[in-house]
């Protein structure tokens, strides 16, 4: 049976995945398995000696350990595999340990940073398998999945991701038994929506007729497919609040060098807003 890899970091996170994933394990018949990772900056005499450095070390993973048994106690679920290691590149352990043979799915909380390039933006550039991010301002009452498509795609690799994408988030909505619905973003810049130029209600109901093949493929209700047009992020964002979107599965293309960090990408724009839990799903799963 395919297993669920849960990333535990104490003092990093807010949202427990821990509760969140084992309870997400038993929705979609996976194994959970916890890794928990310990790391403190040492600095003074702990920094220089060798010795009280391994006393240090012993001492965090030692508390780590306890804090997660304590957790799998209250949840009834000491039977659950778990592992503390001491880790201070997480992303490259994460992403070689990780393989699609062994793990359908990893999970952890959004880690909320303001630097650069934070964790989370490195795990969605290189995982190899579909990646949970549980939101740490979670939406009440939230009851429906919101699977991002690209309907106007021609490049082969992006319908691969497309296909992806809606096998992940059916599984999804199957196991949890959310209503699922589709959300399309016609890309049309801002200034050219301030200027007039061109009738947004137009391009929304053209791409309706377009796409009526393609959506009608996926069996949903015509209320539960959405078509809008904007900036991405900025329109998945809020169409997530308006439904009150538990889920929001969408595919991450994985550019890589200086123009991809630089430039980003949906999936990373939106983790800076989101108030749903994220399904990032990785194009290599196309390849």
């Amino acid at each position: 049976m395919s297993k669920l890899f849960i990333i535990s970091q104490q003092h990093q996170q807010q949202t427990n995945a821990i509760k969140e994933g084992i309870n997400l394990a038993k929705q979609l018949g996976l194994v959970p398995e916890i890794m928990s990772y310990s790391y403190e900056s040492l600095s003074g005499d702990a920094y220089y000696n060798p010795r009280i450095a391994g006393v240090v070390r012993e001492q965090v993973r030692a508390d780590d350990s306890a804090a997660v048994k304590q957790q799998l106690s209250v949840l009834n679920a000491n039977e659950v595999q778990f592992t503390n290691m001491w880790c201070k590149h997480l992303v490259e352990h994460v992403c070689e340990y990780v393989t699609p043979d062994k793990y359908a799915m990893m999970l952890k909380s959004i880690h909320e940073s303001a630097c650069f390039r934070p964790l989370d933006w490195q795990l969605i550039r290189h995982i190899k398998v579909p990646l949970m991010l549980l939101s740490n301002h979670p939406l009440h009452k939230a009851n429906s999945i919101l699977m991002a498509l690209d309907l106007g795609t021609s490049d082969p690799l992006k319908q691969a991701l497309n296909q992806d994408v809606i096998t992940q988030a059916q599984q999804l909505a199957k196991a949890t038994g959310c209503d699922l619905h589709l959300g399309y973003v016609v890309r049309f810049p801002q200034i050219l929506r301030d200027m007039d130029i061109v009738n947004t209600h137009t391009l929304v109901k053209e791409a309706y007729q377009r796409y009526d093949s393609k959506i009608a493929k996926l069996g949903l209700d015509k209320e539960h497919v959405h078509i809008l047009t904007g900036n991405a992020d900025l329109c998945l964002f809020e169409l997530s609040c308006r439904l009150k979107a538990q889920y929001l599965v969408i595919g991450a293309r994985q550019r890589e060098g200086i123009i991809g960090f630089m430039l980003g990408n949906t999936a990373e724009s939106i983790l800076e807003r989101v108030r749903s839990n994220v399904l990032v799903v990785p194009h290599r799963l196309a390849d």
